[in-house]
C-alpha cells in the first residue's frame, strides 16, 4: 500500500451540496462531507446525484462517475469538485443545487508525492485535468507555478480555480495561442530543476511524458480513465506500464512517467 494513500470509509455516503458556482464551461460543486477523511491531492471520488440518478422512469441507473477532488480546504469538512456537462450523467451532477444530496465514495486511489530532493514543483493541466492541481497547490503551501491549457475562452475561465496560472488556448482567445505543452517546452528550456505534475487528456499527457523524458525531468502523471467501480473490482481502467498492467483506480491514478512506455498507443 502506498504511504500517500488516504483510505475511504467503507461504503457510499451522502454529502450535502452547499454551493454551486459557474466558471465558464465548468461547474464547481462544494459539498459538506462530515464522515470522510481529508483527501490527498490526486485522489478521486465516485460521485452520483442523491436523487434522479438514472435514465428516467423504469430505466437503468447511471454508473457513478469518477472525479478528482478539486479542493478540500483545511479546517473544514468541505469537498470541491470541478465538473463539465458532457453527457447525461454529468448533466445531472451539474444541475445540483444547495441542499441537494451528493452520493460519494472516496477518497480513492493514490495521489501525488512530494518533489524529489532539490526539485521544485511545476504543474501542468488541460481541461478538467486542472482539478487535482488546485488541491496540490493548496497542500504544497508555497506559490507553485501552473501551466494550463483549454480549447477556448469559455473553458479558460476555469483557470480561476488556480493561483496565478499561465494559460494557453487552442484558438488563441486567452493567453498563449497553442497547446499548453508549448509553454512547458519553454519552461523546461529555462529551468530543468523541476518535477512536473500533470493531469489532462491522454494526448497532452503523452506529450508531457515525452518532453520530460528528453529533458531528464521527473514527472508524475494523473491519468484519466473511465471507471465503473473505483476500487479495483471491474478491471475497467487498466493501463500498461513497463512492469505490466495496473489498475488506475488502485495503483494510480498518479503514476511516474518513467514507468510508462507511452500514455496512448
Amino acid at each position: 500500500m502506498r504511504a500517500d494513500r488516504v483510505l475511504a470509509p467503507f461504503g457510499r455516503r451522502t454529502a450535502v451540496v452547499t454551493t454551486r458556482e459557474r466558471f465558464g464551461a465548468y461547474t464547481v460543486l462544494r459539498a459538506h462531507d462530515a464522515l470522510g477523511p481529508r483527501p490527498a491531492a490526486g485522489q478521486f471520488y465516485m460521485l452520483s446525484a442523491g436523487e434522479r440518478w438514472g435514465g428516467g422512469d423504469g430505466e437503468r441507473p447511471f454508473l457513478a462517475r469518477a472525479f478528482s477532488v478539486l479542493r478540500a480546504p483545511a479546517g473544514t469538512e468541505e469537498l470541491h469538485f470541478l465538473l463539465e456537462a458532457v453527457g447525461p450523467g454529468t448533466d445531472r451532477l451539474s444541475e445540483l443545487r444547495p441542499e441537494d444530496g451528493l452520493n460519494l465514495l472516496g477518497p480513492l486511489g493514490s495521489g501525488f508525492r512530494p518533489p524529489r530532493e532539490g526539485r521544485a514543483p511545476l504543474l501542468v493541466g488541460g481541461g478538467v485535468g486542472i482539478a487535482p492541481l488546485a488541491i496540490w497547490q493548496d497542500q504544497l503551501g508555497a506559490p507553485v507555478p501552473a501551466l494550463v491549457g483549454f480549447r477556448d475562452h469559455a473553458h479558460a475561465r476555469g483557470a480561476a480555480v488556480l493561483s496565478e496560472p499561465a494559460i494557453a488556448t487552442d484558438d488563441g482567445s486567452v493567453g498563449h495561442a497553442g497547446p499548453v505543452t508549448e509553454l512547458l517546452m519553454s519552461e523546461l528550456e529555462r529551468e530543468a530543476g523541476v518535477e512536473v505534475y500533470a493531469c489532462g487528456p491522454p494526448a497532452m499527457l503523452e506529450a508531457v511524458r515525452g518532453l520530460c523524458a528528453r529533458a531528464a525531468v521527473p514527472a508524475q502523471l494523473a491519468l484519466e480513465a473511465p471507471m465503473a467501480c473505483g476500487y479495483g473490482a471491474c478491471f475497467g481502467c487498466v493501463a500498461p506500464t513497463r512492469s505490466g498492467y495496473v489498475r488506475l483506480c488502485v495503483d494510480g491514478p498518479v503514476l511516474d512517467a518513467a514507468d510508462l512506455e507511452a500514455v496512448i498507443r
